[in-house]
């Protein structure tokens, strides 16, 4: 509940639509209360033929005639009080004061009817049906103004809602796309999407309840409730005695809607999990021929998911008999309390004084009105609940992941690097994603200005953990990383960042143009600028030639429409435009064929020049672009040298370097 809470204090952010939404709840509310009071002087004219002037006229005579009554009553019993013994005048006292109760009762009347008296004589008609008609005329043109506000309601509700849901949305996304990979990689993409779709669409849901209906139906009942309490609010606390039980069942089943719901968004995360992973290895799926398990555990998955669906609906769907049941015993006792009193002539039941004078059947009718205007909303309680449970159950979610702390830190006072540095050093880093498995241990090593660094050995040595570093992707769990002796946690991200470009082994590309995708980090880079970088890359013939609309040619998700090569050689060239002083390759020819292998080995040979480069690579022929190599294996520095001095002394890299013919091959 509390998560929830913090949702629904950023509607106080738009107080004027907050402020809309709620004065147009309680005209809805207060029209609603007036729509079913107006039916108390139909119920008068029509059962008895007068006119309301008529009957305030006969309600004062009769106030009038019982007050003179219980006046001369009162006196009487004052003035024969002689020789009577305790008992006697103990119970003659209690009849007085019975007696002063109801004569300032019909005192309390005659001053209502004479007040209201001079209204009716100067502003209603005194003909009945006429009176009649004029009262439905009214309650039409409220019901009308009513609709008017019940729409103004939902256009401010939904409008604040939205809003709220704007932000959420746009807080989870900074959020998500701010994360460490090693966070990332952690909760899982399917996770990450469900949460804040599902997480989102859960809490504007609950939102929508909360403000909409859970504003205007409570104002309904509070006016019904104030109109019934004027007539007696003794019968209405009767009315109310079964209000306990009905609560301890809402929260019975809101505690077991709550645990479904968030149950429910676990099998959406794995439902969700196991589409993307069919489709994203789909070719893998096709070629295994695995369609069948595949469609099996989808359909298993599924399955589960629908018989929760089937339990949430079950609760659901028992909340409001449970309601309308209990609401339906109340209005019983009212109704049995009501006919009693009614039928005797009474004020008083066990005891107590239910009405100020006897009650007529107008004014138990009206009451009963009243009763069923509080049942009406109070049965929409259901709904407002169900949608309350699953807002809180995903706003636990939701905000559980909008609450963990980014790994990557900004520094709270950024210190500013040296343009350009001289160095960059690593000094004891240590590194691991978990205490028993170490990925980096006691790193020592210095990359000076302008110079080309190759980071070898087998696969998971550590070599692309070291190159995340220095774009601090990752930080060191020990040791420092530091350039011209400051500490990368002391610059800014951005700052950074921005000094380095980067092509990965696994090419990130957006579906967009090849221009754009280009352009991408660059975003003030002109369209001239944009192609001198392709030509840079060696791309720029092949979008010239091979693609059909040139740099404004859609290239599918991930680049699917370019072959591997032409996705590395645009990758490059978006490194390129960004003019960096540090160019990271990691693993950037792995996956190519020969021919764009040279290619981007000669774009790179040409860009060496006044930018330090970092090649994590296992291709023998990278290695010809450093000036220095490092030789890493299981996580630490066993070898360090130039090509010559490693081929004399390094055995990894002499059978590295005599595998270079099989490649080529």
């Amino acid at each position: 509940m509390y998560h929830f809470l913090r949702a629904c204090r950023l509607i106080f952010r738009y107080p004027t639509t907050l402020s809309a939404s709620i004065a147009c709840s309680l005209l809805i509310a207060m029209l609603w209360g007036g729509n079913i009071t107006a039916l108390f002087p139909i119920v008068e004219i029509t059962f008895q033929g007068r006119s309301l002037q008529q009957w305030v006229d006969n309600e004062i005579e009769q106030a009038e005639a019982k007050s003179a009554e219980l006046h001369h009553s009162i006196v009487t019993l004052r003035t024969n009080g002689s020789f009577m013994s305790e008992d006697e005048k103990h119970d003659r006292s209690e009849q007085i004061e019975l007696l002063e109760q109801n004569y300032k009762s019909e005192q309390t009347a005659l001053s209502r009817y004479q007040w209201v008296q001079p209204y009716m004589q100067s502003y209603l008609p005194h003909d009945p049906f006429q009176t009649v008609v004029l009262i439905l005329v009214l309650m039409l043109g409220a019901t009308a103004l009513k609709s008017g506000f019940t729409i103004g309601s939902v256009m401010f509700t939904t409008r604040l809602v939205q809003r709220v849901t704007l932000q959420l949305r746009a807080q989870y996304f900074s959020h998500v796309i701010s994360m460490d990979q090693q966070t990332l990689d952690s909760h899982g993409t399917a996770k990450l999407m469900t949460i804040g779709n599902q997480g989102v669409a859960g809490i504007s849901n609950g939102l929508s309840c909360v403000i909409g209906s859970g504003i205007r139906e409570p104002f309904k009942i509070a006016v019904c409730a104030i109109w019934a309490a004027c007539i007696s609010w003794q019968m209405l606390l009767l009315a109310c005695l079964l209000t306990p039980i009905a609560a301890l069942a809402s929260r019975s089943l809101a505690t077991k809607l709550r645990r479904e719901y968030k149950d429910e968004l676990q099998d959406s995360v794995y439902l969700n999990n196991h589409v993307l992973q069919a489709f994203d290895g789909l070719q893998t799926v096709q070629a295994y021929n695995m369609e069948g398990p595949a469609n099996d555990q989808f359909g298993e998955v599924s399955r589960a998911r629908n018989r929760r669906s089937l339990r949430i609906a079950f609760f659901k769907a028992l909340t409001k008999p449970v309601g309308e049941l209990l609401g339906m015993a109340a209005i019983s006792v009212a109704i049995m309390a009501g006919a009693y009193l009614v039928l005797n002539s009474e004020t008083h039941m066990f005891g107590m004084r239910m009405f100020e004078r006897p009650p007529s059947v107008p004014t138990i009718l009206l009451f009963f009105g009243l009763l069923l205007g509080i049942s009406g909303p109070a049965r929409k309680f259901s709904a407002i609940y169900n949608g309350i449970q699953r807002g809180c159950a995903t706003a636990d979610r939701f905000y559980r992941i909008l609450d963990r702390p980014a790994e990557i830190l900004e520094p709270e006072n950024p210190v500013p690097l040296p343009v350009p540095h001289l160095q960059m050093t690593f000094t004891k880093v240590c590194f691991h994603y978990k205490n028993e498995q170490p990925v980096l241990h006691n790193i020592n090593l210095r990359i000076d200005f302008g110079e080309t660094l190759a980071i070898i050995g087998p696969n998971g040595c550590g070599k692309s953990t070291l190159a995340q570093m220095i774009s601090r992707f990752l930080d060191p769990i020990e040791g420092k990383v530091t350039i011209d002796g400051i500490r990368l946690k002391e610059v800014s991200l951005a700052a950074l960042r921005r000094r380095i470009g980067m092509v990965t082994q696994k090419t990130i590309l957006f579906e967009d143009t090849v221009l754009n995708n280009i352009r991408y980090g660059s975003p003030e880079a002109t369209a001239d600028q944009v192609i001198h970088a392709a030509k840079k890359s060696r791309s720029h013939d092949f979008i010239e030639q091979s693609l059909a609309d040139g740099y404004d040619t859609m290239i599918g998700r991930d680049g699917c429409l370019l072959s591997g090569g032409q996705r590395q050689r645009i990758a490059l060239a978006r490194a390129i435009l960004r003019d960096p002083e540090f160019l990271i390759l990691d693993e950037a020819t792995s996956e190519v064929d020969l021919q764009s292998e040279l290619l981007i080995h000669e774009a790179i040979e040409e860009y060496l020049h006044n930018r330090t480069v970092i090649l994590v690579t296992h291709r023998p022929s990278a290695l010809e672009l450093a000036d220095r190599i490092v030789v890493m294996n299981a996580g630490k520095i066993v070898d360090f040298g130039t090509p010559v001095e490693l081929a004399a002394r390094c055995e990894y890299y002499r059978q590295l370097k005599a595998s270079a013919p099989a490649q080529v091959a």
